[in-house]
């Protein structure tokens, strides 16, 4: 594990990240979901691909990487783009799963690889509207102070930096980005998942021209079991 420190718009940060297999030429980045960690990406992918050097990454607010102010995807993606320079990594393969799906296209790496990517808008249940028209009345009346029981739960313990942030974060639509990726994408969605469900990517696939779909077994987190098979998928790419 590393450390690298540098600014950006005159804010201090210190990203903690890993390399394996350094003596290899050809570099492939892995980028978490929001709420996770360069440890559950090194979990999944490890002991896999031998023939690359692997970078995993914690990116600003999570893990071992600090964050201190409100930032947007775009943020994330100039902050990852700053930190591979700084350590003299290339962007020849990009992993982004759930919210890293978003920074790694924005990186536009020569091949991406979407893992249960966020960025098409995801209709949310009649309970979850219901809950957050309440809390915009509780907030007109001026009771914020009960703002702890309808903060979704990707969100709870958060720093008040890192809520603004999931708050600029969670609703994005990425379609036009999708649409502008001109790279090769291989997109990997799982059949149960419900964060991201798989007509998410069969949309991501018509938006990215050059894009190859396979569809697993599992939920949000089927790369845990899966990773070996979307090595091989990346191998094959």
């Amino acid at each position: 594990m590393a450390l690298k420190s540098f600014l950006y718009k005159s804010h201090g940060f210190a990203l903690s990240y890993e390399i394996l297999n350094p003596t290899q030429t050809t570099d492939i980045v892995f980028l978490h979901g929001w709420g996770s960690s360069k440890a559950l990406m090194k979990q999944a992918f490890g002991n896999t691909l031998p023939n690359f050097r692997h970078i995993y990454i914690d990116m600003p607010g999570f893990g071992q990487s600090n964050n201190d102010v409100a930032l947007t995807t775009n943020d994330y993606a100039a902050i990852m783009e700053l930190l591979l320079h700084e350590i003299g990594a290339h962007k020849h393969i990009i992993v982004g799963h759930s919210f890293g799906g978003k920074v790694a296209t924005l990186l536009n790496p020569e091949l991406l690889v979407l893992v249960a990517s966020a960025g098409i808008r995801i209709p949310k249940p009649f309970k979850i509207r219901a809950k957050i028209a309440l809390f915009k009345i509780l907030k007109f009346t001026g009771l914020t102070s009960l703002r702890r029981f309808f903060v979704a739960p990707d969100a709870q313990g958060m720093s008040e930096e890192m809520y603004q942030t999931f708050k600029n974060v969670v609703n994005e639509d990425f379609s036009e980005h999708f649409k502008d990726f001109k790279n090769k994408a291989l997109l990997c969605f799982g059949k149960q998942d419900t964060a991201t469900p798989l007509w998410s990517g069969e949309v991501i696939h018509t938006l990215i021209k050059n894009s190859r779909l396979v569809a697993f077994e599992g939920d949000h987190y089927f790369l845990f079991k899966e990773g070996q098979m979307i090595a091989n998928e990346i191998d094959k790419a």
